[in-house]
C-alpha cells in the first residue's frame, strides 16, 4: 500500500478484513509521513514500514500494489510497480493527461500486469440496472446522460496537502479540481452509461467547459462540462464544491420514452413508471475484484485502465483551458469559521440543475455570472 495515510486509511480498511480472512497478505505500508492510526484496521503484525516506494519495491517484491498518492505521483509510482512485477489498484484520477494514459498504457502492455482504476461506484450493481434500462428500450432512445452535484468544502478541505488547489507543483499538473478529483466519480459514471448505450468507448469530438472559483485557488470549484462525442447523446457534468443545499450527485438518463435518475454514492435508482427511487443493494469491491482477475483472467476487471480513457480525454481538455473565472462580492455567502468555513454560490444549485435538465451550458441560459465556455474540437 503505497500512499498508507489520508484517503489510503479507507484502503486499508478494505485491505483489513481481506488480510485477516487470509485472501491475501499485507507485507508492506508506504509512506513519507509516520503511518497513522486506523482503529478499524490495525497494522498486522509483520507488516514492514517504508518511507520511499522504491525501496518497498526492491525489498518486499509485492504481487499486488495499492497507490493512493497525489495524482501528479501516480505515473511514476505506477511504473515503477509494474516494472517490479506487481498489478495495481491505482486511485482516480489514474493520470492526468493522454499523453500519460498512453505511456502507462504501453507500461502495462511491456510487462504483461493490468492496472484496476479506483472508480469503486462502477461496481454497483445500481449502475448496471441503470445501463440495463438505457439498453434494453425502457426509456426509448437516449437524448441525453448528465450529472449534477453539489458538495461544500471547508477552508481546510484547501490547507490538506502542498497539491491540494494547485494545477501546477513543482512544473508538474496537478489539476486538483472538482471535476478532476472529489466529482470524478460523477463524470466516469456518466462516460460508463454512453458506452453502455452506444457498445463502444466514448470518444469526444467537442468538449465544451465552464470552469469557475470561489478561492485564491488554481483550479475549479465549480464547473459545467458539456461533450459531444463522436457517437451517442451528448453528455453534461454539472458540479460545484460551494454548493447551497447538498445534492449527493445525480447520474440524469433521458430517453424518448423516460427518465431515470441514479444516486450513484448511495446507490439510490428512480425510473420512470416507478413511484420514487430505491435502493438497489450490491457493490463489488474492485480489489476483491482484481483478485479474481488474478486468480482467473475470464474474470474481468471492473475498472480497468482501458476503460478509463475518455475520462483522462476530457481531463486533457480541463488541463487546457484558462484560469477558472474567481467569483465573489454578494454572489458568495461565507458560513462558518476558521478552517470549518465553507463558501456557498447564491443560486448555483439551480444553475447546476438547470445545466442538467436541459443541457445548457450557464453562459447559454442567461447566468449573469457565467463566461464563455472554452472548448475544445478534436480533429476528424
Amino acid at each position: 500500500m503505497i500512499g498508507a495515510n489520508g484517503h489510503g486509511r479507507w484502503h486499508r480498511r478494505v485491505i483489513g478484513p481481506l488480510h485477516d480472512s487470509g485472501r491475501l497478505r499485507l507485507v508492506a505500508l508506504v509512506d513519507p509521513r509516520p503511518i497513522e492510526e486506523e482503529p478499524a484496521a490495525p497494522v498486522p503484525a509483520g507488516t514492514r514500514i517504508f518511507t520511499d516506494h522504491r525501496a518497498m519495491l526492491a525489498e518486499v517484491a509485492p504481487e499486488v500494489v495499492v497507490i493512493c498518492t497525489p495524482p501528479h505521483t501516480h505515473l511514476p509510482i505506477a511504473r515503477d510497480a509494474v516494472t517490479a512485477g506487481a498489478d495495481l489498484l491505482l486511485e482516480k484520477p489514474p493520470v492526468l493527461s493522454s499523453n500519460e494514459h498512453e505511456e502507462l498504457a504501453g507500461a502495462l502492455a511491456t510487462t504483461g500486469r493490468v492496472a484496476q482504476v479506483g472508480f469503486q461506484a462502477l461496481g454497483s450493481a445500481a449502475l448496471t440496472a441503470l445501463t440495463d434500462a438505457a439498453t434494453t428500450g425502457r426509456l426509448g432512445t437516449v437524448t441525453g446522460i448528465a450529472t449534477v452535484a453539489a458538495w461544500q468544502r471547508p477552508d481546510a478541505y484547501y490547507a490538506r496537502a502542498p497539491w491540494a488547489g494547485r494545477r501546477l507543483l513543482d512544473g508538474r499538473p496537478v489539476l486538483d479540481g472538482a471535476l478532476a478529483n472529489p466529482l470524478a466519480h460523477a463524470v466516469m459514471q456518466c462516460l460508463a452509461v454512453a458506452e453502455a448505450v452506444t457498445g463502444q468507448p466514448v470518444e469526444p469530438a467537442t468538449v465544451e467547459v465552464e470552469r469557475y472559483r470561489v478561492r485564491p485557488i488554481e483550479v475549479d470549484d465549480t464547473a459545467v462540462l458539456r461533450l459531444r462525442p463522436v457517437a451517442g447523446p451528448p453528455i453534461v457534468a454539472a458540479v460545484t464544491l460551494a454548493g447551497e443545499d447538498f445534492i449527493a450527485g445525480e447520474v440524469i438518463v433521458t430517453g424518448t420514452e423516460g427518465r431515470a435518475v441514479l444516486e450513484y454514492p448511495t446507490d439510490r435508482l428512480w425510473l420512470s413508471g416507478e413511484a420514487g427511487p430505491r435502493v438497489v443493494p450490491g457493490r463489488q469491491g474492485l480489489l476483491e475484484n482484481l483478485l479474481a482477475h488474478r486468480a482467473d483472467r475470464r474474470v474481468p476487471l471492473i475498472a480497468p485502465l482501458a476503460r478509463t480513457a475518455a475520462f483522462t480525454a476530457v481531463l486533457t481538455a480541463v488541463q487546457a483551458a484558462p484560469e477558472p473565472t474567481l467569483l465573489g462580492g454578494d454572489l458568495v455567502d461565507p458560513v462558518g469559521e476558521g478552517t470549518q468555513r465553507v463558501l456557498r454560490i447564491r443560486g448555483v444549485n439551480a444553475v447546476l440543475r438547470r445545466a442538467a435538465e436541459h443541457g445548457e451550458l450557464p453562459s447559454e441560459s442567461g447566468v449573469p455570472w457565467a463566461v464563455a465556455p472554452w472548448r475544445v474540437t478534436t480533429p476528424e
